[in-house]
Formats: C-alpha cells, structure tokens, sequence
C-alpha cells in the first residue's frame, strides 16, 4: 500500500500551545473525545507518466503491518504543516490503541520543497512525522493528478478521509473515494469565516468566542454539515501564533470523539447539521500590503488585532521617521519600515490613556514597564511592547528607545495601500 504528499502553499512552522494556555470553551453538537499526543526521512520515488514526466512521488513505502488489517476502518490523513503533523500523531496514536475501530493506512501531503537553490530537499512537517510513524506518504503536485486518483481508488481504498491544513481543492472525484467521507478541521465557528484564513481574519475582527469546527467536505469550500464544533474564549492579547495550533489541538480531540459515530454511520452527510447560508463570512487571502498599520485612519483596537491576526504571516509594520526633522521636509531621512510585533491597547482608566489629542510624535509610556506609545486617529492610544527595525533582531521598545540616543521618533503617513474596507 501507499499514500501521498499534496498541499500547495507555505509550510510555516507552528507548534503546539503549551498545557499551560487557559481554555474556556464550551462543546456544540458533540462530546469531546480522547487526545493522545506521540519525526527519519526516507528519499521520495516519482511514479514516472508514460510520456516520461513525473506525475507524483511516493515519499515513503508502509510496512506490511500499516497497509490495512481488514477489519478496521481504512483511515488517509492529508495536512502539511507542524499543526496538522501534531494532529496526526494524536490520530495515529489513537489508531493504534487496543480495539480502536479505524487505522491510519496512508498520508497525503506536500511534495518535498528544496530549502535554497540546489539545495536538500526537505520533506513537509506532515511527511516527516508519517515517515517515522511508518505510514505510507503520496505527495501529488495536485489532488487532481489522475494517477494520484488511480492509486488513491485502485489501492488505498480509504473508507474515510481526514484534513487538517491540507491546502489543496480537492475535486470531486476525490471526494467520492471514501465511501464514509472527508472530514475537515477548520480553525473557526462556521460558517463564519469560511475560507483560507480563518484564524486570522476572526482575530483581526477581535472575534470572541472565536472556535473551531469538524465538518465533512463537499465540493464547496469549507460548506460541508457540521459534525461538532467547539467555542475558544480567546484574550485579548493572544495571537495567531499561539491560537492556530491550540485550536487544532481542541479540533483534532472533538474529532476523535467523533469518530466512533461517523464510523458507525450514526453520523453522516445527511444527519450532519447543515451550515446557515445566510450567516456566512468569508476569509479572503491575506495580501502582505495589509499588514500596514494605518495608525492615522484607524483606531488602537483595529492596529492591535491587526498585529494579534497577522503575527505568523504577513506580519505588521509600520513607517518610522527617526531625528528632529520634519518628516515632509526635504531635508528629512527616508522613513524606515519597522516590524510590530507585540502591542496592546491603553486602557482608558490608565495614565495617558482614554483620548489623548493627535500627534505623530513616539514616546514611551510613564511608567517603567511601559512600551512605545502611538496616539491613532481617534484619540487611541496603540502600545508597542516588541518591535524589530529593518537589519536587526527583535527587541523590546525600551532597547529600541535606546538605541535612538535620544532622538525623536514619529510614525509618517504613507498613501493607504489598500482599501481595507473591500476586506
């Protein structure tokens, strides 16, 4: 038996919250279930086309034990990046576990992506972990590929197919493969924010509860019936960096607790609640252009969950005049671009907080804690607390403050990149 690699796009890394992460949430629709938690490369072999073209690899080969045992439900995992390879050790682990009713027979992901120009090709994080767990890899340039099909038909004969950040459409042919269905994780309450950027459009909106969603696949993008679904109470303060992978981790136990019901058929296409048409949100594409902070058009609150919703890509910055120039004069330095990586909102109850009268002018806050402190267009007052200036390693404000020697810094206003409000 063997499997695939199939994801286009960004295998960034992510990692697991740490235990220590509050959750306050609450189950929709199902129980949680059971998680478990659990990376030896092997050179991927093109599975040659007959006009001598390389139509996909097979990354790995199974061992005799992981190409099926009969009487279990034949499960294929697809994801690529960290978050879903930490879904598939759980899954797996779970697998594996006396009397568990499916096994995990094959993995589709990524084809391996070379790191610099001539360079080693490097497995995705997903095709690394099912490599050392001994699971069959398929890596398809496209899900479409019809010797991908072929062999996804022919000889993984998936009775149930799961995502996880997979990343790819997937056609319907595909979809008709697993007579149980495809089961999807998707990082947000659907049908709210349904598309390629859940987590951070929900945080730039300063969505709360934000949530995550178990659904099966249907042709159209993220509009499957839901199979369970669970709310995150998320801080204020937390970040895309952080929230992406506990959310997987929430989504991965509330479909294993799944599981048992769809593999039953107790829960199915047709008994899966149906998404309300009339409530559905999208979540575009992120252009990097949006990471701009538009600080003299927008508001703190708006910059902060901009930076909150973008910390993983494309991130957020903002342009910065440094000296006692006039920023419009002629005999001003170029402005320089500087990364945001950490901010809060002053509160209006705090010193030099509520209102404050417009300025272009940076200073730090009164107290020692404090960070870098911008009054916004409305009066909000948007606190930087890490930052890091083109060339150089991130840093706190108070470092960045004194690397000026005392000089001024002012934020410059740029012609608006784009029309955020067309979001």
């Amino acid at each position: 038996m063997q499997a695939v690699m199939a994801c286009r796009g960004s295998a960034a890394a992510f990692a697991l919250i740490p235990p220590s992460v509050p959750v306050v949430a609450r189950s929709r629709l199902l129980a949680l279930g059971k998680l478990g938690s659990a990376s030896a490369r092997q050179p991927c072999s093109p599975r040659t086309a007959a006009n001598g073209l390389d139509r996909f690899r097979i990354c790995s080969s199974a061992s005799d034990e992981s190409a099926g045992s009969g009487d279990k439900a034949r499960v294929v995992f697809l994801g690529t990046p960290d978050v879903a390879a930490a879904s598939l050790r759980s899954i797996v682990e779970e697998s594996r576990k006396d009397g568990s009713p499916f096994e995990v027979v094959g993995v589709v992901t990524q084809p391996p992506k070379r790191r610099k120009r001539r360079g080693k090709e490097i497995p995705s994080p997903v095709g690394l972990v099912a490599e050392e767990l001994e699971i069959s890899v398929l890596c398809p340039e496209k899900a479409r590929d019809p010797d991908f099909l072929d062999e996804l038909e022919g000889e993984v004969r998936p009775d149930l197919c799961i995502t996880a950040a997979y990343g790819q459409y997937l056609p319907k042919r595909f979809l008709a493969a697993p007579r149980l269905g495809t089961l999807n994780i998707h990082p947000s309450i659907l049908p709210r924010w349904r598309g390629a950027s859940p987590v951070q459009r929900s945080l730039q909106a300063g969505d709360d509860p934000i949530g995550v969603t178990v659904l099966f696949t249907v042709a159209k993008m993220d509009a499957g019936p839901i199979v369970a679904q669970e709310e995150y109470s998320v801080g204020a303060d937390e970040q895309a960096t952080t929230v992406l992978p506990h959310l997987f981790h929430v989504g991965t136990d509330l479909l294993l607790g799944a599981m048992p019901d769809v593999l039953s058929g107790k829960v199915s296409m047709d008994s899966a609640h149906q998404q309300d048409e009339d409530a559905v949100v999208n979540a575009s594409m992120i252009d990097s252009a949006e990471g701009q902070l538009i600080v003299w058009r927008d508001s703190a609150t708006v910059c902060h969950n901009k930076c909150r919703g973008f910390s993983m890509w494309p991130g957020t910055f903002i342009y910065l005049q440094v000296g006692d120039d006039d920023p419009e004069s002629a005999d001003a330095d170029e402005p320089v671009r500087v990364k945001i990586l950490k901010t809060r909102v002053v509160g209006e109850d705090e010193e030099g907080g509520g209102v404050v009268a417009p300025t272009n002018l940076i200073e730090m806050g009164p107290r020692k804690k404090d960070g870098l402190r911008i009054v916004c267009g409305d009066g909000s007052v948007l606190e930087v607390a890490q930052l890091q200036p083109a060339t150089k390693k991130a840093m706190d404000a108070k470092s960045f403050v004194n690397g000026l020697r005392g000089q001024t810094v002012r934020w410059v206003k740029t012609p608006d990149p784009e029309n955020e409000d067309d979001m």
